[in-house]
């Protein structure tokens, strides 16, 4: 049986991986921050099928002890502080937790076992004000945002450990992957929580950013199947992970509120203290190589993405 360590078990992604990991017979190991009120939402279902270990990815120590307990075959780090918009606001702590956190995680795996496979989340954000569309693995990064930055840093010392030191290393450059487990601060489910608001007459206006903003989107429950391919393979390698398809925030908000049967140009209104001090304006991946070499490719659809976040939200609300 197979061992894995998801640091950040408790998001998105990592609540999707873990279901996916035990799906496939692994022994599971899940690493978080310790808080006086513990957050396991997205994993109470599975909480009796793995194990929880307290970490930080700022305190080497509990990165060295958590590997010694759990003796993973694979690591996946998925923890970070992953909110755009509040890195301008706490760019220090981004830079210390999801740039220095990575060279803290990979120094622990050197130091306990370099044979243990490693997976580091890299982001589209690293892309930021494009140099070429589609984005594909070899284009160059130009980040607009301390997030972006720090994504960027986590990547290449993600490459400079796999070059220095023989370890089995990878980064997944994965576009902007939704969910209804997705946090109300991002975009896609402050609108999809904002439609049933409406709906369900809480409130009527959604105040947006920038509607202009285009986005490759996909289900993050597909993406999480990239990374596990990624780990299985008998070289590192990094890989664009994307649909290869661009829509706008503002097509994103029409489909969503025409699944309520409402006209979002009723609702939706910009306000100026929602948009980026530097804005990416456009990604769009390239993920042919992932299709060639792990034989990944996306199977929901955008407008199936939005369906299922607008009618889960719907039933949170008692809306059928």
């Amino acid at each position: 049986m197979k061992k894995a360590l998801i640091t950040g078990i408790t998001g998105q992604d990592g609540s999707y991986l873990a279901e996916l990991l035990l799906e496939k017979g692994y022994e599971v190991h899940g690493m978080v921050r310790r808080l006086s009120t513990p957050n396991y939402t997205r994993i109470e279902h599975i909480l009796d099928n793995i194990e929880i270990h307290d970490a930080d990815l700022s305190d080497q120590l509990s990165l060295i002890e958590v590997i010694e307990a759990s003796e993973p075959d694979e690591v996946y780090n998925l923890a970070a502080q992953s909110f755009v918009a509040t890195s301008w606001r706490q760019p220090v702590l981004t830079g210390e937790l999801t740039a220095l956190g990575v060279t803290k995680m990979l120094e622990a795996i050197k130091t306990v076992n370099k044979n243990i496979r490693f997976y580091q989340a890299s982001s589209s954000e690293m892309f930021g004000r494009v140099h070429e569309t589609p984005q594909r693995e070899t284009t160059p990064f130009h980040p607009r945002s301390p997030y972006g930055v720090a994504k960027v840093y986590g990547h290449y010392i993600t490459l400079n450990y796999r070059e220095s030191y023989n370890m089995y290393a990878v980064s997944g450059i994965l576009f902007n992957h939704e969910s209804p487990r997705r946090g109300l601060e991002f975009v896609t489910r402050k609108v999809t929580d904002g439609v049933a608001r409406v709906k369900a007459g809480l409130t009527k206006k959604l105040s947006m950013g920038n509607l202009s903003a285009s986005r490759d989107w996909g289900y993050a429950k597909d993406y999480v199947e990239a990374m596990w391919l990624m780990m299985q393979q008998k070289s590192p390698e990094d890989f664009v992970i994307a649909s290869g398809e661009t829509h706008t925030v503002r097509e994103f908000c029409e489909i969503a509120f025409s699944f309520a049967d409402l006209d979002y140009k009723k609702y939706v209104e910009v306000d100026e203290k929602f948009m980026r001090p530097a804005e990416v304006d456009i990604l769009l991946g390239d993920a042919s190589k992932a299709l060639k070499k792990l034989g990944w490719k996306p199977r929901t659809t955008f407008k199936e993405l939005v369906r299922i976040m607008v009618e889960t939200d719907l039933k949170r609300y008692g809306i059928s």
